[in-house]
């Protein structure tokens, strides 16, 4: 069972370099190789998690090289779990992009990038879950960030390359000090393998402890989004295309959280920092929700949502406790899933409508009712309604804290009753807006294109926007038309708007193309899943817990003794 640990990152890998040999020809190639290698990927996860959970902990070394001499993978119950929500999440956002056409037809973001860059984002993911020391945690970074710099880019607009350029900055700065950290654990322990490191840990002064602690945290909280060092996100996810920013807010910060949890059972177990992580996770809920209630734009608010939601998260870990824990791995699952539909949602709210700013949008539970079933369930979701999985996890969350019985965990379970209030009013406010209110002026006609043209600060924008041209100003509909299959003289009057999907020049629809939305109904299926599975996922993450904490299991199965 062992030799199946590395094939989560070795398959995209493989699959990435061949896309890249196979280049911008056999466009059906392409697609039949990504999405067999993620479905090959989630079967394989599968198989992991069942031998995790019941044979212990997977370990490879690499080369057959045992540490700390070697490259080390192990696949427990946390890292089997993470294995397989996020694998089943990146298929259906590949499904979704290949109903988008994103990266098909378009000059600005062919195939032969999307595909590779896509998949090695994936390797990443998977590797960054199955490292069993910090170098090769901080290798998965690196081929995750790499990835996703290519990614939030694409098309070239001005507004994703300045959004790109904060997040490049913000993501090299926290690797310099991901590196840092890692010279210090070395220097200080003299191994990298987390196996290794409970021992050698206990054994320094608790200043040096500290020191290292505080190092991880920061450079986990940066990458989780968590307040005070989230200020980059809000900005830099609501510019990519749909399918790209599904999958960062989806899967990527939480795979910062998924560092921070493994990282302090393993490696700093007690309650050293525990004042300082519930500290961060009352700020990340309350000002995350705030922001999220002032937006009137429906990505800029789901990016709030996400940085309060965070908070729930690192409650659980600061709580140190097997309740909450596995309501931490519990909630991690369900947000991963329950956040990219969400953002897909927007995609097509974009699609249909030509516009994700709630003042513009209106009528769509009239116009598109099947769109807006697949707002409204993850919607209540997010929100905590009764009986859904987010409902579930948070009041798994809340019954830890109220166990632990201290001042700081009462004002969290305050903060995050509130926060699910809030949370409610925000995804009401979108609903009323976005749907339930007659349509707007503003709304793009259907067959509106949708320009690829970026606006400028200069008077040449105001009035190409005016006459329906482009900043250079060229007939927007003529610019356009070659692109998207859509004969110029044919496209109904209406507004014209910036496209955000991959640069490429798109026609809004009154039907939902039928893969997008197949995607984004097979993801909100999936979040209801863990409702009606939610017995049998708390039995797991609580098994989880306990695994973690007794910290035993994972390095003997590492270390073999």
């Amino acid at each position: 069972m062992s030799a199946l640990v590395p094939l989560p990152v070795v398959l995209p890998l493989c699959a990435a370099g061949l896309k890249l040999v196979i280049g911008m020809r056999l466009e059906r190639v392409q697609r039949f190789i990504s999405a067999a290698v993620l479905i090959a990927v989630l079967a394989i996860s599968l198989v992991l998690l069942v031998a995790a959970d019941r044979h212990g902990p997977q370990v490879m070394y690499a080369g057959g090289w045992a540490p700390p001499v070697g490259i080390v993978l192990v696949a427990d119950r946390l890292s089997a779990l993470m294995l397989v929500v996020s694998s089943a999440v990146t298929l259906c956002v590949l499904i979704y992009s290949f109903g988008q056409g994103m990266a098909d037809n378009d000059e600005a973001t062919p195939l032969s990038v999307f595909h590779p860059s896509y998949l090695m984002l994936v390797a990443g993911v998977a590797d960054t879950f199955l490292a069993g020391d910090l170098f090769n945690l901080y290798v998965g970074f690196e081929i995750m960030l790499t990835a996703s710099y290519v990614l939030l880019t694409l098309g070239g607009t001005i507004a994703r390359i300045r959004a790109g350029a904060t997040y490049a900055i913000v993501s090299l700065l926290s690797s310099v000090l991901f590196m840092a950290a890692v010279a210090m654990v070395y220097a200080a322990a003299g191994t990298v393998t987390m196996a290794e490191l409970p021992s050698r840990l206990d054994a320094l002064p608790e200043g040096i402890k500290t020191v290292i602690q505080i190092a991880l945290l920061t450079v986990f909280g940066i990458k989780a989004a968590v307040f005070p060092l989230a200020a980059w996100l809000p900005d830099s996810y609501p510019t990519a295309p749909a399918p790209v920013t599904a999958v960062f807010a989806g899967l990527l910060t939480k795979v910062g959280v998924y560092a921070i949890l493994r990282t302090q059972t393993l490696l700093f177990p007690g309650d050293r920092l525990e004042e300082a992580l519930m500290l961060v996770a009352l700020l990340s809920l309350t000002v995350g929700i705030m922001g999220a209630v002032a937006q009137t734009d429906l990505k800029r608010l789901l990016s709030f949502t996400l940085v309060s939601h965070m908070g729930y998260m690192v409650f659980g870990i600061a709580l140190d406790s097997p309740g909450g824990i596995s309501g931490a791995v519990f909630y991690v699952a369900h947000h991963i899933t329950v956040q990219t539909t969400l953002f897909l949602v927007a995609g097509l709210v974009e699609r249909r409508s030509g516009s994700t700013d709630l003042q513009s949008v209106g009528g769509l539970a009239t116009l598109s009712p099947l769109l807006a079933v697949l707002f409204f369930i993850p919607a209540m979701n997010l929100s905590g309604i009764p009986p859904l999985s987010g409902f579930l996890g948070k009041l798994g969350l809340l019954r830890a804290g109220v166990e632990d019985g201290g001042a700081m965990a009462y004002v969290l379970v305050a903060a995050g009753t509130a926060t699910s209030l809030l949370t409610l009013y925000a995804m009401a406010k979108a609903w009323n807006l976005a749907f339930w209110r007659a349509p707007t002026p503003e709304m793009c006609a259907e067959g509106t294109v949708l320009d690829t043209a970026e606006p400028d600060n200069d008077s040449d924008s105001d009035s190409g926007s005016d006459t329906g041209t482009d900043s250079s100003g060229s007939d927007s509909g003529s610019g356009s038309g070659s692109d998207s299959g859509v004969d110029p003289a044919g496209v109904p009057a209406g507004t014209v708007r910036v496209a955000t999907f991959g640069g490429q020049a798109i026609t809004t629809t009154r039907t939902l193309p039928g893969t997008m939305a197949g995607a984004t109904i097979a993801l909100v299926l999936f979040g209801l899943a863990f409702t009606v599975l939610a017995g049998p996922l708390f039995g797991l993450t609580g098994r989880a817990a306990e695994e973690l904490l007794a910290r035993t299991p994972y390095v003997e199965a590492v270390m073999g003794r």
